[in-house]
């Protein structure tokens, strides 16, 4: 939960019949070795995002202390579940922009940005690779976008390299 200061996690006691506040002040980590992303969709996606996963594989990242972290993939595809795996351990969530979806796929209103809001909340970043989510002003209701969320140094490395 956030009304726009911190982000709140609250677990529901069901002998009590009550939300519990269990998490408060909710931070993401500042980096982290784990991405997730649709890798089916991977010989869609634009090069550099192939380039720099890629990298991540072999160990090669400019968001890690030492630069030879070698991340893994956690990908569930929902992206609730996602979200919430990389908000309390860090790393980077997205759905990109590929030959097929060449707008991204998620839709801005709801999907895009309130996650985004929630993310930013918890001093991570969120962007579609070429601007920040929550400074896109809708077009229309259904209105997709790509999405690259998570730890603020591996997203920054995202924006530096792939440079959408």
């Amino acid at each position: 939960l956030t009304l726009g200061n911190g982000v709140y996690m609250f677990v529901l006691d069901e002998q009590i019949g009550e939300w519990i506040l269990s998490k408060p002040n909710v931070q993401i980590p500042e980096s982290s070795s784990i991405y997730s992303f649709n890798e089916a969709n991977f010989d869609r996606w634009e090069k550099p995002m192939q380039t720099i996963v890629k990298q991540w594989r072999q160990g090669s990242s400019t968001s890690s202390a030492d630069g030879t972290k070698i991340f893994s993939s956690r990908y569930v595809g929902s992206m609730v579940a996602d979200f919430h795996r990389t908000l309390l351990y860090g790393g980077v969530y997205g759905y990109l922009r590929d030959t097929k979806n060449v707008n991204g796929k998620l839709r801005l209103l709801y999907e895009g940005a309130p996650m985004s809001f929630i993310m930013e909340q918890a001093s991570g970043l969120s962007t579609t690779g070429t601007e920040r989510v929550m400074g896109i002003i809708p077009d229309t209701v259904h209105q997709r976008v790509p999405v690259i969320m998570g730890s603020k140094a591996i997203v920054q490395e995202v924006i530096d390299v792939c440079c959408f």
